[in-house]
């Protein structure tokens, strides 16, 4: 008879736990950005989305390398929705204006009111999303109300509104549409990092830097920010592509930025009256304008699947 008490044990040499259970001590744990890092170089859409980004920061900086033919010069109406030539792979605009020439050069523009756009928004939604998020209280009540505000606002009707202000209305730039555009937005960017500082704000390392005599100022930028700033991230990159399209948009409208510069908007606007007949010479800046909001919503997508704590293996 077996006695209940007695335990049947394995011998050493028939259990694998030597061999699987062995951990590799000689290696410093990945932080979170590096982590981040080792997941978006193995990740295809990653690598496809910075090289075609890659490919249209080359283009806006540096758009003669690309087309010899200023956009605005050489039109002459007797190439008229002519079609490709020598020198001229697209054809010609309704006015007899070089499309390519235009498509290679509305990329400044666009990148130029996108990468400004969200860095202002960045310094707007960041600033009180932190302090709100970090103080709490009435500053947290003051900043929220005043966020409901713009965030009730849809942005191109807002714009729409802002625009026919005669402050802007006489004065269109690159500068006009970066500000109509910052001053809607910035909400989502304030509530989005707010949340993220209130997630982090609590955690034990914030508490041992008080308990050393850091103030609560110098606790939020060098500790709480720091670690908040994963999602904020992931929200610039994806807001990158849609304030790309919101300008042309606005230009489409004939609100944003003025006729003296280059923009897809404006293009695909004049194409309208010859989609019947050439439509070709609206598809080539909308394709243009489609692959590259496409490809900043493909990078935010990589980084935020890449940022995401519940991916991190342990």
């Amino acid at each position: 008879m077996t006695n209940k008490n007695s335990h049947f044990v394995a011998p050493i040499e028939e259990t694998p736990l030597l061999a699987t259970d062995t951990l590799k001590t000689d290696q410093a744990p990945l932080s979170l950005w590096a982590d981040a890092w080792r997941k978006l170089r193995r990740r295809p859409l990653f690598i496809i989305s910075a090289l075609l980004i890659l490919a249209l920061v080359v283009v806006a900086l540096f758009p003669g390398l690309f087309s010899s033919v200023a956009p605005n010069e050489g039109c002459e109406l007797a190439n008229s929705e002519g079609g490709p030539t020598a020198g001229h792979p697209f054809g010609f605009t309704f006015q007899g204006c070089d499309i390519y020439s235009r498509v290679i050069h509305g990329t400044q523009a666009s990148l130029s009111v996108g990468v400004l756009a969200v860095l202002c928004v960045l310094i707007v939604g960041v600033t009180f999303g932190a302090l709100a998020g970090f103080y709490g209280g009435w500053l947290d009540i003051v900043l929220a109300r005043l966020g409901d505000i713009f965030f009730a606002l849809p942005l191109i009707l807002g714009a729409l509104v802002i625009t026919q202000l005669p402050v802007f209305r006489q004065n269109k730039s690159v500068w006009t549409v970066v500000l109509v555009i910052a001053v809607l937005a910035w909400p989502q960017m304030a509530r989005i990092t707010r949340g993220a500082v209130i997630e982090v704000r609590n955690a034990d390392f914030v508490t041992a830097a008080r308990a050393l005599g850091v103030s609560k100022f110098s606790a939020l930028v060098r500790h709480v920010l720091p670690n908040a700033l994963a999602p904020v991230i992931v929200l610039a990159t994806l807001e990158l592509g849609v304030f790309i399209v919101a300008e042309a948009t606005l230009s489409f409208l004939g609100i944003g930025l003025p006729e003296g510069i280059m923009s897809w908007g404006h293009d695909i606007a004049a194409a309208q009256s010859s989609i019947r007949t050439k439509p070709e010479i609206l598809l080539y800046p909308a394709a243009a304008l489609s692959i590259t909001v496409l490809s900043f919503i493909m990078l935010g997508d990589a980084v935020r699947d890449a940022l995401d704590p519940k991916s991190r293996q342990r």
